[in-house]
């Protein structure tokens, strides 16, 4: 595993955000949603592609908070430019499990 300095890990901007919204992502190479997140009053809402299909539903995910990196350069993905990177587990089987906050914070909130 390569190490980093501290000062590397500080320029990511990992970010708490509750979902707003998702919709099926119908167009994507691997079965995806278009998720819309409230990052709070400095960031904003932004959107992303996320490939979490195989264990949540949409419905599943409105109103749960996210952690997301929200630094990455925006990202084309088809029709669809991804402004975030929604953050989460990869399973044996290549299943997602999202990273999430253990308890309640305010949006916004960087993870330190």
């Amino acid at each position: 595993m390569k190490q980093i300095q501290w000062s590397d890990f500080t320029k990511v901007e990992l970010r708490v955000g509750t979902v707003l919204s998702v919709q099926e992502f119908p167009e994507a190479r691997k079965p995806a949603y278009k998720v819309s997140v409230d990052f709070g009053e400095q960031i904003g809402t932004l959107k992303s592609s996320a490939q979490i299909c195989d264990l949540y539903s949409p419905d599943d995910l409105v109103g749960r908070q996210i952690i997301g990196v929200v630094n990455f350069p925006d990202k084309q993905i088809g029709p669809f430019m991804s402004q975030f990177l929604l953050t989460g587990f990869v399973q044996d089987d290549d299943s997602v499990v999202i990273a999430k906050p253990e308890r309640p914070v305010k949006n916004g909130a960087k993870l330190a």
